[in-house]
């Protein structure tokens, strides 16, 4: 088979890496890819947001199925122009992926699903903020309403803090069209894992948990980012896990199939477990940038025909591997409020169960690499137990060179005890 991957991060090249590395597939394509790609996939320079040439693309290479990353491909209605065209497509409908793209919709959708979540409040202007921020208490969270790349979510310790976010956010519009509109939502004191699921919004098997860590600095401590690391399989108690399956996974799935959303791709939820009670603060209508690259070494069996059969519409039974992964995400200088591009990056040989994947990469017009994003590296790690792959993605990191990169040391430091069984 052939696939082709749309997309050009850490996530897109996990895919590539995994799917390159799978025997029913024959040929990788990527686009818009990045400097690292090319070990893995075909690297083709597609205008994605042309549906036409990206169907076309496929049916002249005979692409058996295409794997589409980022949620802005999605919330644009890629899977829908490739599906009309008979085109097989892991990825939901446009409409599906309104669970990702819109804040509101995903909230009204878990309230008309009865799962537990934060009380929140529509607001679109600094007036409207302030006076819903009478329902709360600090820390205020402001939530804008569309596709931010990570930076749509405002976490205020104080009213004035909230209130400078709400001019940012409606008065300069520094988030344009996705912050004509937000939700101040309530804040949740608790612990934050995320879980994922294929699902052919009928049926569905869980991956294994993944604890992403999305503060810049150690002691989740500095700015919100897209996620500075992650660490899998995290041990959470059975009791937990049936919780989180059986009051927020079914009941998505059920609420699916009642708003008759097409979705043949990957759920992820965000989640928050207070007092041992699990709350889902948000959906994503893909798979995670950087749980992607800690989740995939875990799945048995061949990613290729697991994805083909997915794109299909079916859903094959999962088995895993008794691993553990880590994965640091060294940023460039500036991240996330203004990463600084075209700083060479200088990038350490693969050695055995640890690897480089390039997430914001180029090659610059001297052919020299250079970063051209706010994540710029990530850095893999497989072994027997969460220390020992933790020691190995760390001792791999420290071989990397660029100046003044960016990355936490603390990845995997906390882990939900497993106070049940």
């Amino acid at each position: 088979m052939k696939v082709l991957v749309i997309g050009s991060g850490g996530r897109e090249h996990a895919l590539c890496k995994a799917l390159s590395e799978a025997k029913s597939i024959k040929k990788v394509f990527v686009s818009p890819g990045n400097a690292g790609m090319q070990e893995h996939a075909k690297v083709m320079a597609l205008n994605i947001q042309d549906h036409k040439k990206v169907v076309e693309f496929c049916l002249v290479n005979s692409v058996s199925y295409v794997f589409i990353g980022p949620e802005d491909a999605l919330v644009d209605g890629l899977a829908d122009s490739l599906r009309a065209e008979k085109i097989r497509v892991v990825g939901p409908s446009k409409q599906a992926s309104q669970l990702e793209g819109s804040k509101i919709f995903a909230k009204k959708f878990m309230n008309k699903a009865g799962i537990l979540t934060a009380a929140a409040d529509i607001v679109n202007s600094v007036q409207s903020t302030m006076m819903a921020a009478a329902n709360y208490t600090a820390p205020y969270i402001l939530k804008a309403e569309g596709l931010a790349a990570g930076k749509g979510v405002f976490i205020c310790k104080t009213i004035e803090e909230l209130k400078t976010a709400a001019e940012n956010l409606f008065e300069k519009k520094i988030l344009g069209d996705a912050g004509k509109r937000a939700l101040l939502e309530k804040n949740l004191p608790g612990h934050e894992l995320s879980i994922l699921v294929l699902t052919n919004g009928v049926t569905y098997q869980a991956l294994p948990m993944a604890q992403d860590h999305k503060r810049l600095k150690d002691n989740d401590e500095g700015p919100n980012t897209g996620g500075m690391g992650t660490v899998a399989p995290m041990k959470i108690s059975n009791s937990l896990k049936q919780k989180i399956i059986r009051k927020i996974i079914e009941p998505t799935i059920a609420q699916m199939q009642i708003e008759k959303l097409l979705f043949r791709g990957i759920l992820f939820v965000g989640i928050m477990v207070v007092d041992n009670e699990p709350y889902a603060l948000e959906y994503n209508a893909r798979f995670g940038d950087p749980e992607t690259q800690v989740l995939l070494p875990l799945i048995k069996g061949d990613l290729g025909k697991i994805f083909f059969q997915l794109a299909s519409g079916f859903v094959e039974p999962l088995h895993f591997y008794d691993k553990a992964v880590c994965c640091i995400v060294n940023a460039a200088p500036g991240y996330p409020e203004q990463a600084v591009k075209g700083v060479s990056v200088t990038v350490p040989a693969n050695e055995k169960d640890a690897y480089i994947l390039h997430a914001g990469t180029i090659k610059n017009h001297e052919g020299k690499l250079v970063s051209n994003g706010g994540r710029v590296l990530n850095v893999v790690a497989i072994d027997e137990t969460p220390e020992k792959a933790k020691a190995k993605a760390y001792a791999l990191n420290e071989k990397i060179k660029f100046e003044g990169r960016q990355f936490r040391t603390d990845l995997g430091s906390y882990q939900f005890q497993r106070t049940e069984t």
